[in-house]
């Protein structure tokens, strides 16, 4: 679902402007060009005409049309050819990624192979190209990569022209978007070899660091960026008039952040607000107004006051590496890296294996991102989880199950990684199959003798005790996968099961979405001292 600025369009149908209605005569078959968005919604013929500003002009029998070059592809012998920066590989798409992440990758990268990484602006805006040196500097070239920070529409219809090897994205590609792909040779691009995820990003709301609020629901949220609720009073805060902020148009960001607050309402208008640039921006205009509002990335709080956020049914989440490793924080994001599948050549493949490799956990988080590294976090009765399960409740049998699962939980620390399932599927997410692999690395570096738990929950569909059963068979299904990738090094660990079915959910079972994070398992440790 997609939401609107006033008086501004966010379909791709709506980037094509009417520049004249004058009929067009018989055009010659040489200046007929085709341009075609990524996801086919858009097949528009036509006489090329000129091409300005980073836009497409073509004359048809509606009149000249005009769409921006980032939105299509153009096909054809006279569309224009553009003089571009030369690499071994090129990456397209997210600025979130490419301005945010993608200069300290390469900076890990460089340091990994012992090479220096010289890095220039080339002369179109947003595009960088490094140049990695072997021997920190002293040696050969080594290869060079060239990154263009534009938006994940621009991934996908970059890959789609073969123009980048690597499509940076702050969301998952669309079903339409892959089959344009797969139809043009490209191959499955949510295969674990095309699809990557190589970090996850909260979406935290911010306001000045003088403000009391400390919390928001998602209605409220929605109140407020509706222009329905315009004073801090209203939400507990200080009588004092609350000031939007938000992103020009189309920023990969703000997408996200609306979709979540304004969820599947049809013609949802967002009230007038002071528009950055980008999430750096934002976070500086909020640093200076007291009662400002506004949204970032997880690595952009630079000093403004993080908001926790109550969703639709009261689960309370923090704006913390933690919760956002375990993707629980109510308004979450995974960045991807995609590739198509008949075009990577070694430098490319190098590249992304190091990327999804345990070698980038920390130039991750040194951005501000958060990695797919593995935290650990207490689980006692002070939490949010373990007062949620202390509630009274009327039922002898449920409050029976809940005081179970709090004894076992009070005992033993969380790990991050958290396994999550399709519907009614034992087939782990697009995620899943990386964690395990990093999972085996760090149970391998416990003591002997340490206790391991594999934990599963389900969402409410169905009864109770199936549901505890499918969550038992689910946590049983990841235990055993994990004692087959390592028999031997995992032998000093003991390994057990459980589940709890729908019992504490991560988020509300009233969505798709938030079934699909209730259906998980978790990994509990304590330690053999513990």
């Amino acid at each position: 679902m997609k939401h609107s600025k006033k008086h501004r369009g966010r379909n791709l149908l709506c980037t094509v402007a009417l520049l004249g209605a004058a009929f067009v005569p018989t055009q010659s078959l040489a200046d007929v060009v085709t341009l075609k968005s990524a996801d086919g919604t858009v097949n528009l013929v036509g006489e090329f005409v000129d091409f300005v500003d980073e836009t497409y002009i073509i004359k048809t029998s509606l009149g000249n049309l005009r769409i921006s070059a980032s939105r299509v592809r153009c096909e054809g012998t006279s569309c224009p050819v553009f003089e571009t920066a030369t690499a071994d590989v090129v990456f397209n798409g997210s600025d979130t990624i490419g301005v945010g992440l993608m200069p300290l990758l390469m900076t890990g990268y460089s340091d990994v192979r012992d090479a220096d990484a010289e890095v220039t602006n080339t002369s179109q805006s947003g595009q960088t190209i490094t140049k990695l040196i072997g021997d920190q500097g002293f040696g050969d070239e080594l290869g060079t990569y060239l990154v263009t920070s534009s938006g994940t529409d621009e991934a996908f219809q970059a890959l789609l022209d073969k123009t980048a090897q690597v499509g940076m994205a702050s969301r998952r590609i669309t079903p339409q978007e892959a089959r344009a792909l797969r139809d043009s040779g490209a191959g499955n691009m949510v295969s674990p070899d095309q699809e990557r995820v190589i970090a996850v990003d909260s979406i935290v709301v911010i306001t000045h660091p003088s403000n009391p609020v400390t919390s928001l629901s998602i209605n409220e949220l929605g109140g407020i960026y509706t222009g329905r609720i315009t004073n801090w009073s209203d939400v507990g805060g200080p009588d004092l008039p609350i000031k939007l902020h938000g992103y020009k148009d189309g920023f990969d960001t703000e997408t996200v952040f609306y979709n979540r607050i304004f969820g599947e309402v049809e013609g949802v208008t967002p009230a007038p607000q002071v528009e950055a640039e980008d999430s750096n921006q934002m976070s500086i205009l909020v640093n200076e107004d007291p009662g400002a509002i506004g949204f970032v990335s997880f690595a952009f709080q630079r000093g403004s006051k993080g908001l926790n956020i109550e969703n639709e049914c009261g689960i309370v989440t923090t704006p913390d590496e933690f919760s956002a490793k375990t993707e629980e924080y109510a308004i979450q994001r995974r960045l991807y890296f995609y590739n198509r599948g008949d075009n990577t050549e070694p430098a490319t493949q190098e590249f992304l294996d190091y990327v999804t490799s345990a070698s980038s956990d920390d130039v991750i988080s040194k951005s501000g991102f958060i990695s797919l590294g593995i935290t650990r976090t207490t689980q006692d009765l002070k939490g949010n989880r373990a007062r949620a399960l202390m509630a009274p409740v009327t039922d002898p049998y449920q409050s029976s199950q809940m005081r179970e699962m709090l004894g076992a939980m009070i005992d033993q620390d969380r790990l991050s990684t958290t396994f999550r399932y399709r519907t009614g599927s034992s087939k782990l997410d697009e995620k899943g199959l990386l964690d395990m692999k990093r999972l085996v690395g760090y149970l391998e570096t416990l003591p002997a003798g340490s206790r391991v738990s594999f934990v599963g929950f389900t969402d409410d569909e169905g009864a109770f005790d199936a549901n505890r059963r499918l969550s038992v068979a689910r946590a049983e299904q990841v235990a055993a996968d994990i004692k087959a990738m390592a028999p031997e090094s995992l032998a000093n660990i003991e390994i057990s099961t459980s589940g709890f079915g729908e019992m504490s959910p991560a988020a509300c079972n009233t969505t798709s979405a938030g079934k699909a994070l209730n259906r998980r398992v978790e990994v509990w440790v304590q330690a053999s001292n513990g």
